[in-house]
């Protein structure tokens, strides 16, 4: 029993630590953070939308946890490409539907339930209209789900918004 109590208490912190390394290594200092976060995203919607539902990594890729963030919106908001890319999935996911751009560098963007106003192959840029909010629920209130996706893993899209990264505090220097 002692030993699972260790065990149990080692997983945490090393959870702890995982999570927090990937919350701050993107901006440690000597570490390039990936090219799409150095020139900033927009929001997909207009303004700065309320975050309903924050992103959740679960602690294993298999595990329950939310893979994005939900923003508040209206049914019929229009959205659009956070970022210049191409439009590579439009159809239904389970039944929602739903619109992915890849904005290269490893770098895809979705959006649920939003109803395209694009086919697969359409450039784009950021700003573009890419559809808007179907009236299909996906939160208690109505929300657009974005996710964002950093070769094959979910990462957190704030990250990514210029007004939402965290900040960096940097040790202080005695003049001298």
């Amino acid at each position: 029993m002692r030993n699972q109590k260790k065990t149990t208490r080692h997983r945490g912190g090393a959870l702890f630590v995982a999570v927090l390394l990937s919350v701050v290594a993107p901006v440690l200092p000597g570490r390039a953070a990936p090219s799409p976060a150095d020139a900033a995203w927009d929001w997909p919607l207009d303004g700065t939308p309320p975050v309903l539902r924050p992103f959740d990594r679960p602690p294993e890729r298999w595990m329950a946890g939310h893979r994005g963030v939900d923003l508040g919106a209206s049914a019929g908001s229009p959205v659009a490409s956070p970022a210049d890319g191409v439009v590579v999935f439009v159809g239904k996911v389970v039944d929602r539907p739903v619109i992915t751009i890849d904005h290269g560098d490893g770098h895809l963007s979705s959006f649920e339930p939003v109803t395209a106003l694009l086919a697969e192959g359409t450039v784009v840029s950021a700003g573009d209209a890419v559809g808007h909010l179907s009236s299909e629920p996906h939160c208690p209130r109505a929300c657009v789900h974005w996710g964002v996706r950093e070769h094959g893993e979910y990462v957190n899209p704030l990250n990514f918004v210029t007004d939402r990264r965290p900040s960096i505090l940097l040790p202080m220097t005695t003049p001298g």
